[in-house]
């Protein structure tokens, strides 16, 4: 039962929960609004109609609007010549999913598939490849941040309702008038066939946004399609410098501030759910919980195997005590540095710990997950490779989207080195815990710091 509501935990965290509240709050790894003067991007879903989205097109021509499309690969397949009349008419193509399915509801490898799918029937047509993508209801999941390279997820930063006809295109006005201003990303709909929306409501959509256009036109706004407000945003925000902080450490934003506020809160909450312990209250680097390990055997350097059924001791880095070394450390050397010194001091207490508590006496190893692998093998940890499946892939996007939070180059370090920011298994016996660093071992004895610094330093890219 525990178990079943660990892998819920996980789920519900870190592919859909977190991802969407972090996109949604503070537009973390997605565009939904753009810094321009005098533009702003009127996007549309769900089409195309054979009905509306003509209309919409006729209306974008009169007052000389770019838009863009986030296309239902279903609806697109039926309507090529729209899809063609679009692209030639100078608005974008983005994907909508194949079907107007939640990501939540989908394994990832069927959102591939359905993004793979639509990509192609837009390229059929057009010649052209997308790399625009609006999950529907805007809800992402953990794999639509991976895709981030290969994707540009959009969001919106004002939408209106416009899918009820009962809104009117007299209120729908009011509300998109209240919105209209340079670097809005506006969410309409051209067309009503999906669920929860009315058929009929693309008609109050379309008469309102003749009104919109009418002021922008007066006012000097004009709509661009989303990669030219992408495009644009990108080139204004170019010229700033980034902020140093004291010891020429870079200062937070307040945007990485309340990722950080965030990613604490959940750590508590997982705490707080499954019991975890530590063997120092007030300053922890590590905390630990007793399961039964259920994967495949593990071959341990010291001889042996963990195997399945065997108690472990599961061991989790302490992320407020993470953060506070990544945000003083000046480069990855100096992080490494401070991680190994820490975690050995920890060790004997750990050891310490497992041996006056007589309830561990059954724990077999010490068992953790981590993309900080370079080091522990000193301390007697055997470092292998996880198995491929769910876990071993959602486990990489969450600690490289870790890394980019901790890590004193953050972003530029994830993307320079990421092929080295592979999540490994780290495996330990109790036997070999307690005897270096137990009270009666022979207590493992470290080289001279400056000696064993300049081989982290050696072995670690910065």
């Amino acid at each position: 039962m525990e178990t079943l509501l660990l892998w819920g935990f996980y789920i519900l965290s870190l592919y859909a929960f977190i991802p969407g509240l972090i996109s949604r709050l503070f537009g973390f790894r997605v565009f939904r609004r753009g810094t321009t003067e005098n533009e702003f991007a009127l996007t549309f879903d769900d089409g195309p109609d054979a009905v509306y989205t003509p209309q919409l097109l006729d209306l974008l021509k009169k007052y000389d609007a770019k838009a863009t499309f986030f296309v239902v690969g279903a609806n697109a397949e039926k309507h090529p010549d729209l899809i063609k009349r679009i692209h030639d008419e100078g608005h974008m193509l983005g994907i909508h999913n194949y079907i107007h399915k939640t990501n939540w509801l989908m394994r990832p490898g069927t959102v591939k598939k359905q993004v793979a799918m639509t990509g192609q029937i837009i390229k059929s047509v057009t010649g052209m490849e997308t790399h625009f993508y609006r999950p529907p209801w805007g809800i992402v999941n953990l794999f639509d941040f991976s895709k981030r390279n290969e994707m540009q997820l959009v969001l919106w930063s004002s939408m209106f309702g416009d899918w009820r006809a009962r809104v009117g295109r007299e209120r729908l006005a009011r509300r998109m008038l209240k919105k209209l201003r340079a670097g809005e990303v506006f969410l309409l709909h051209d067309c009503g066939a999906t669920l929860g929306a009315n058929q009929t409501a693309p008609a109050e959509m379309l008469a309102a946004l003749e009104q919109v256009l009418q002021e922008a036109e007066a006012r000097g706004l004009r709509s661009i399609r989303i990669d030219e407000m992408i495009h644009g945003t990108a080139k204004a925000q170019m010229p700033k410098a980034v902020k140093k902080g004291k010891d020429g450490v870079p200062a937070l934003s307040w945007f990485k501030k309340a990722i950080v506020f965030l990613w604490l809160l959940w750590e508590k909450l997982f705490h707080f759910m499954f019991s975890l312990q530590t063997t120092n209250k007030e300053n922890p680097i590590f905390h630990f919980r007793v399961r039964t390990y259920s994967g495949d055997p593990v071959a341990l350097k010291q001889g042996g195997a963990l195997r399945k059924g065997d108690q472990i001791l599961e061991l989790h880095f302490d992320n407020k005590r993470l953060f506070d070394i990544g945000s003083k450390s000046k480069s990855s050397v100096h992080l490494a540095i401070q991680l190994i010194r820490n975690v050995e001091k920890t060790l004997p207490e750990l050891a310490q710990y497992i041996t006056k508590h007589p309830a561990l006496k059954n724990v077999k190893a010490l068992y953790g997950v981590s993309l900080i692998n370079r080091g522990p093998e000193q301390f007697g940890f055997t470092v292998t490779d996880l198995p491929d499946g769910f876990f071993a892939k959602s486990t990489k996007v969450y600690l490289k989207l870790l890394m980019r939070v901790i890590h004193p180059a953050g972003q530029d370090r994830v993307r320079r080195h990421a092929d080295q920011m592979v999540p490994k298994l780290i495996v330990m016996p109790i036997d070999t815990l307690i005897e270096q660093f137990g009270e009666d071992g022979s207590h493992r004895r470290l080289q001279d710091h400056k000696e064993h610094d300049a081989a982290i330093e050696a072995s670690i890219p910065c």
